[in-house]
């Protein structure tokens, strides 16, 4: 099963962290790119999109108020279980910061 892992945290929480700590993080990062995730970090720069009832509006705030987008992954894991504990140790989830799973909806053509 695939999974959306999005990472909230800002340059404050990252700071907080000693190099060890930084380090260690980085590796569980390793760790998760070497199983074939999809991983990045995101740019601060934004740009939403939405069209309610044929209104266009764009703009480059975030529309979600909270901790900044720092990141993202997709992982393949067997549950929800198995990728709580991949992410738990990395970066955002350390350094103050979350990380948001979400499950992908299953795709009768994928493999």
């Amino acid at each position: 099963m695939k999974f959306l892992c999005l990472a909230y945290g800002d340059p404050a929480g990252w700071d907080s962290l000693s190099d060890a700590e930084q380090a260690e993080v980085l590796a569980q990062d390793e760790v998760i790119r070497s199983r074939g995730a999809t991983m990045a970090a995101v740019r601060p720069q934004v740009t939403s999109v939405r069209n309610w009832d044929k209104q266009l509006e764009v703009t480059d705030q975030p529309l979600v108020a909270g901790l900044p987008l720092a990141g993202f992954s997709i992982i393949e894991a067997e549950d929800i279980y198995e990728v709580v504990k991949l992410v738990a140790n990395s970066p955002c989830a350390r350094a103050r910061g979350v990380i948001e799973i979400r499950p992908f909806w299953d795709n009768p053509g994928d493999a």
